[in-house]
């Protein structure tokens, strides 16, 4: 072996990681003891690699400052372990109608296996996290979520039966800064308390942005298995003001699944937040690229 051009490729490797640590180094200090809500489902979840890079990347996040807290989703998991059980279940708008039977499920699998096995990744990264849900000591009410929908015959509004589906209504966010002071990243499922005592489940998009809005996060992730939002030639928008989002919703621009997404980014950046991202949990260290390079890898929805 050529001694002097190992050297060489040791130089540049050593290099390259110089390069990355001074373009890290600004963004750390930015976010130091700053909150990021971060919403993590789809294949980022479900792929054994990802997860565990994953895990590596909040743990690094708290090492170097920052107070990450994360809100779980895990839709593919529930309907595999309903179809297991043999109980039915059907989509209105995107939102599982949620029996009896069926919360029960969303229940143990999303606040126990789920939850448990998201935890014990970022453990076995030398991190620390506790895994929580809406209902512990109150951290999110909710009420229930109410959907409407016209008869294409009468042309009369019906009111559309959802379950127990509901949406945040109120956050305790004492319950999270105990969290931030232990050094402890909670790992929230969204589940939590309705009006009369009852379980709901919670979009975990909507949660996320809720628990963004009420602990006053300075950005809210929101990893899919999607590039991010696209225009009409197909190609990725990489920032937009919130004003620009609602107004290419409304030009069909940002249309299907993706709407709902874009007016809850939308709605955190109302509550305070200073932004909202879309992105691809495909991308290995998808939050590290995001938070710490002048790249990138989603769409960045900001207040203008």
């Amino acid at each position: 072996m050529d001694k002097d051009a190992d050297m060489d490729g040791h130089g540049e490797i050593a290099l390259q990681q110089a390069k990355i640590l001074s373009e890290a180094l600004p963004y750390m200090r930015r976010f130091s003891g700053k909150t990021v809500v971060i919403k993590y489902g789809g294949h980022a979840m479900g792929d054994p690699e990802l997860a565990e890079r994953f895990a590596r990347d909040i743990v690094l996040l708290r090492q170097v400052g920052l107070n990450p807290i994360v809100v779980h989703g895990g839709g593919p998991q529930i309907g595999a372990m309903l179809e297991k059980l043999q109980i039915k279940s059907e989509f209105i708008d995107g939102l599982r109608v949620t029996d009896e039977a069926t919360i029960d499920v969303v229940e143990m699998v999303l606040a126990g296996s789920i939850n448990k096995e998201i935890v014990a990744n970022i453990s076995a990264a030398d991190g620390y996290a506790v895994g929580i849900c809406g209902k512990d000591s109150g951290l999110v009410r909710a009420e229930r979520l109410k959907r409407t929908r016209k008869d294409p015959d009468s042309n009369i509004e019906k009111v559309l039966d959802l379950g127990f589906v509901g949406e945040p209504k109120t956050v305790n966010p004492h319950v999270l800064e105990a969290f931030d002071n232990g050094d402890i990243t909670p790992v929230i499922a969204p589940i939590a308390v309705g009006p009369d005592g009852e379980t709901l489940n919670i979009n975990a998009d909507t949660m996320a942005g809720a628990i963004a809005g009420a602990v006053g996060a300075t950005r809210l992730y929101m990893l899919t298995d999607i590039a991010g939002v696209l225009d009409k030639d197909g190609e990725l928008i990489i920032e937009m003001t919130a004003s620009e989002a609602a107004a290419k919703i409304a030009d069909g621009t940002i249309q299907g699944g993706m709407i709902p997404k874009v007016e809850n980014c939308i709605d955190v950046i109302k509550s305070g937040v200073d932004a909202a991202t879309i992105i691809d949990g495909r991308v290995p260290h998808a939050i590290l690229v995001e938070l710490f390079t002048n790249g990138g890898v989603g769409t960045q929805i900001t207040r203008g």
